[in-house]
């Protein structure tokens, strides 16, 4: 078996992790990827390379192979709206094959959403199935299809959790489902209510969830009071009248990464978080600004 990712290794030793998260240059120059790494601090553990989470981006697998000869450790998104079981297979394996050992399964929001309405989904598989898939090819040495590989890849597989999900029974029925799974990393959704996210983690301790999966508390750096006012419409959504209040104060940027590091400082020091991860995908700089402010270092 092929070397563990550092941030799986890392995660084993017990100590705390921060990642933060990016999106492919939409170019065909390496050079644009060299500029991206440039914007994140040494002392993270990961990257998440996004996949055409709203839009169409540069490519993800190419982007991570890219960060990997950076020195930076990618985190491969993988979204089954785009492609079929026999393109994710493939994907995996190639980009296994040039040094990307960790995956995060998502299904990705409906393309009718996002930038490309007119395109077909493929949604062959949900993410909860491509988790499974992934842990059968890490602990088995299993394909897709139950065949054998020449060799057992050392995959650490990451999945998506929701905090927010209510009634609260559900929130946990759908955690301990990803981690059955074989999820090894649960990445939450981003945390704006504090004590919401605590109902929730109290309960996935209750029922030792936070010992099966290393959960990761996940902040946003808000950028602008319209980025906020449509994440509060959607449902569900945790932002409150006071972060409201902050971002039009005065500088939005600012006041967003303020309000990200109060959240990420308190979120660490709860019971069950194994880390922090900072959702700046679109806005790379802020990590290093959040990183900074709530010495996550």
């Amino acid at each position: 078996m092929m070397a563990m990712s550092k941030l799986s290794e890392k995660l084993g030793s017990g100590k705390p992790v921060v990642t933060a998260a990016c999106i492919p240059p939409h170019a065909t120059d390496a050079t644009a990827v060299k500029k991206l790494a440039a914007c994140f601090p040494p002392s993270l553990d990961g990257v998440i390379v996004g996949d055409h989470a709203e839009q169409s981006h540069g490519s993800a697998l190419a982007c991570a192979v890219l960060l990997a000869a950076e020195k930076i450790e990618p985190v491969l998104s993988l979204c089954t709206r785009d492609r079929n079981r026999v393109a994710l297979e493939s994907d995996v394996l190639g980009a296994s094959a040039l040094g990307v050992k960790t995956f995060f399964c998502m299904s990705g929001m409906h393309q009718a959403l996002g930038g490309f309405p007119q395109a077909a989904g493929a949604y062959d598989m949900d993410s909860v199935q491509l988790t499974q898939a992934l842990a059968k090819m890490a602990s088995a040495g299993l394909d897709f299809s139950g065949s054998k590989l020449p060799a057992t890849p050392a995959l650490t597989v990451a999945a998506a959790a929701h905090p927010y999900l209510r009634p609260i029974e559900l929130a946990v029925r759908q955690t301990k489902k990803k981690i059955a799974a074989g999820a090894q990393i649960l990445l939450t959704d981003p945390i704006f209510d504090l004590a919401g996210f605590e109902e929730w983690l109290k309960a996935v301790r209750a029922a030792g969830l936070d010992k099966q999966a290393a959960i990761i508390a996940s902040v946003l750096p808000l950028t602008s009071v319209a980025q906020a006012e449509e994440l509060r419409t959607q449902p569900g959504s945790p932002i409150s009248d006071d972060i409201l209040k902050r971002l039009r104060s005065g500088d939005a940027a600012q006041a967003g990464v303020a309000i990200a590091a109060e959240i990420a400082g308190k979120a660490k020091a709860m019971a069950g978080v194994r880390g922090i991860h900072i959702h700046s995908a679109g806005c790379e700089p802020l990590a290093a600004a959040v990183i900074k402010e709530a010495r996550l270092a």
